[in-house]
């Protein structure tokens, strides 16, 4: 398989259940050796802050010979006075982003943007395609123009964003995502569990979306995890906890499927394994055996 000299794996701190930088359940210095140590190459930033910033960024990347693939920043896009204030959290990240050293630029830093959580989204994920959009047809104008705002302000420091459709936020289906699309000139992030329980197609979505694919964050999904905490009334806190995205080769998602579709559109960046664990209550020994299984059962899958 061709990807494998295309690619490179990294691993993201939301796998540990850091969402947040205050009291992690390890450190990054703990984090970054592990995931070298299990052969990725790669990190998605985390909360911003949580790896360091500067010269201490750089000097931990560079002391475990990993790489920053990217990181999440979400921004009111359906608000503009929200939006205009988010900008300096943007311009925040991207002076992370910057600091971390790059040897190819297929594998500099993807910005992540996105939506904030919806609550309405957050207590329901996974709405139904058939649902009408959580923007009503007269917001995406201006939602679009927004986020092409906060692409061209990545641009202009060197940095090319995707976009990251979320369970639980406004652009959430595969509809959604493709409407941003026809509106902008935005790149996607493929993040295949999202998808799927969101009712897309992983596979299929890799040939739709071919030449827009920047940045790939595999990850497992368990269909009836999802419909089990959705028909007890749970939100998306309850989907992760009850292991609604689970162990690479162990879920839903077609995931050698995916990785076929990658190949043959000629993909070519960074495939960020995420398995999203609970804020609260994570069980570490765990979580370290999955991290390395998963990147056992990526080397194998791309034999």
């Amino acid at each position: 398989m061709q990807l494998t000299g295309r690619t490179r794996v990294a691993g993201a701190p939301c796998n540990y259940g850091i969402y947040q930088p205050a009291d992690p359940i390890v450190g990054p210095d703990e984090l970054l050796a592990g995931l070298a140590g299990d052969g990725y190459t790669g990190v998605d930033s985390g909360p911003i802050g949580y790896l360091g910033t500067g010269e201490v960024l750089a000097r931990r990347l560079t002391g475990t010979g990993v790489g920053l693939a990217g990181g999440w920043v979400d921004l009111r896009f359906a608000d503009p006075d929200g939006f205009a204030d988010d900008l300096a959290q943007l311009d925040a990240a991207l002076d992370v982003f910057t600091a971390a050293p790059v040897d190819d630029p297929r594998f500099a830093p993807r910005p992540t943007l996105a939506c904030p959580g919806n609550p309405a989204r957050m207590a329901r994920p996974g709405t139904p395609p058939d649902l009408a959009s959580a923007l009503p047809a007269s917001a995406w104008p201006g939602f679009a123009a927004r986020v092409q705002q906060a692409v061209d302000r990545c641009r202009h420091r060197g940095l090319e964003p995707v976009f990251h459709y979320h369970l639980g936020t406004d652009v959430e289906t595969e509809a959604e995502a493709d409407r941003l699309l026809e509106l902008t000139d935005v790149a996607v992030c493929l993040d295949t569990g999202h998808l799927l329980l969101a009712g897309g197609d992983p596979v299929a979505a890799v040939h739709k979306w071919s030449g827009r694919i920047s940045q790939v964050h595999l990850k497992d999904a368990d269909l009836a995890a999802h419909r089990r905490v959705r028909d007890a009334g749970g939100g998306l806190a309850e989907v992760v906890a009850a292991g609604g995205f689970c162990a690479l080769g162990s879920g839903d998602v077609d995931l050698a499927g995916v990785l076929r579709g990658l190949d043959e559109i000629g993909y070519a960046g960074w495939l960020v394994i995420e398995q999203d664990a609970p804020e609260q209550g994570q069980d570490l020994d765990r979580i370290r055996a999955d991290q390395h299984g998963n990147r056992r059962w990526l080397a194998e899958a791309l034999q």
